[in-house]
């Protein structure tokens, strides 16, 4: 399974973690599964969708 990357937040930031999580309740609301992780060695909140692997990507594991 793949990750994108729609949007990364300085975890140092004052608020924390809600700018990236009111980011992905936003884009759930849109319809896209969003969610956040979190990146240690960047030390930032990355909002994140997962895809699934493509069929020849799959058939390859």
């Amino acid at each position: 399974m793949n990750r994108t990357v729609l949007r990364r937040f300085p975890a140092g930031g004052p608020r924390g973690s809600w700018p990236a999580e009111e980011y992905a309740h936003a884009r759930r609301t849109e319809g896209c599964p969003a969610e956040v992780v979190m990146d240690l060695d960047a030390d930032a909140f990355l909002v994140v969708v997962a895809q699934a692997a493509a069929p020849a990507e799959a058939a390859a594991l």
